[in-house]
């Protein structure tokens, strides 16, 4: 490892040997009333899911842990915190496995040798105009094992040879967090832009992307100030992707 962990001030935490998801255990804080910040994790879920209603496999030995925050801002500004989170997660992994190198796919995904290590899913109350009453993050990092039957190949750390506890990779994911949440709290997204497009998988290169609706094909140029991918269709124009997914 590449410093020592340390878990970071004002930040609670609550460990689950199985639960349903931790995501759930989140939203059923947040209606007890429950403010956080606080971490659940659990050494086992029996229904993690991630985006689009996936399904999410969380055996033991992988990291599957959720954040509940109440950021008071509204969801279009919550919406950065995948950034945020996926810094959090990449940075996480270079400090407990320095020997790799971690990158990050839109939206929200971390690579290892360009296979998914880590996903995020980032859910709350129906969105209005008034600030999100809570918000919780779910991330779940491959440690110990990965998928094989999935549309984009995954890997885990162990594949990589490098094993790892769950207790120090959530130590390194929630003190990777504070110090990103900290910076998004005070600067916004520009500085959060700026790191995630340094880490960006793929930036420059041709990529399809596809949409609820439709699939379409060009250059990943970036992501624009709310973080929506900027493709360069083969027309020439530019077009802002706020949802969908990203393959090459």
């Amino acid at each position: 490892m590449s410093g020592p962990l340390r878990w970071p001030d004002g930040y609670a935490r609550h460990h689950f040997e199985i639960i349903d998801s931790t995501n759930e255990e989140a939203r059923r804080r947040a209606a007890a009333g429950e403010s956080g910040p606080l971490w659940i994790d659990a050494a086992e879920q029996s229904s993690g899911r991630g985006r689009r209603g996936r399904n999410w496999v969380s055996p033991r030995g992988n990291l599957a842990a959720t954040l509940l925050i109440r950021p008071a801002k509204h969801a279009r500004e919550c919406a950065q915190l995948s950034f945020v989170a996926a810094l959090a997660a990449a940075d996480a992994l270079a400090n407990i496995a320095p020997g790799i190198q971690f990158t990050l796919k839109w939206p929200n995904d971390v690579l290892a040798s360009e296979r998914k290590i880590a996903g995020i899913l980032l859910e709350s109350a129906s969105a209005t105009s008034e600030p999100l009453s809570w918000l919780a993050i779910g991330i779940g990092i491959n440690l110990m094992r990965h998928p094989e039957d999935v549309n984009f190949p995954a890997v885990s750390l162990a594949s990589l040879g490098v094993m790892v506890s769950c207790e120090d990779a959530l130590t390194a994911l929630a003190a990777s967090f504070a110090k990103w949440y900290e910076t998004w709290n005070k600067s916004g997204f520009s500085d959060v832009r700026d790191a995630w497009l340094a880490r960006a998988a793929g930036l420059g290169s041709k990529i399809r992307a596809r949409l609820q609706n439709e699939e379409t094909a060009g250059v990943f140029e970036g992501i624009d100030e709310q973080g929506a991918l900027i493709l360069r269709e083969s027309g020439g124009g530019k077009r802002h992707i706020a949802a969908g997914d990203v393959f090459w």
